[in-house]
């Protein structure tokens, strides 16, 4: 079981919010809509992904990485590395 289970309809809803807000976004390029309104709805479609993953990360450190950290071994050390990499993904993003 993944630490997100527990709220996956959230996250769910959640995504199919931004799937709406992207497909938004295509009609305004359809439209030809003016490029400052289609920036502003990009800007709110990132920064709703943004709560996304911070919201897993949040959740894989409390339950993974914790889980993993209190078994010891290499099991943890890796499993800190994997959250600290995805951690930097989402910086550089």
């Amino acid at each position: 079981m993944h630490g997100y289970s527990g709220d996956k309809d959230d996250y769910l809803k959640r995504l199919r919010r931004i799937e709406g807000q992207i497909r938004g976004l295509q009609r305004m390029v359809e439209e030809d809509k003016y490029c400052i309104d289609i920036l502003t709805q990009v800007s709110a479609a990132t920064k709703a992904l943004q709560a996304v993953s911070l919201g897993l990360v949040d959740q894989h450190l409390h339950h993974c990485v914790a889980e993993a950290v209190a078994e010891g071994g290499q099991a943890a050390d890796d499993k800190v590395r994997e959250a600290s990499a995805a951690i930097a993904r989402l910086v550089r993003s």
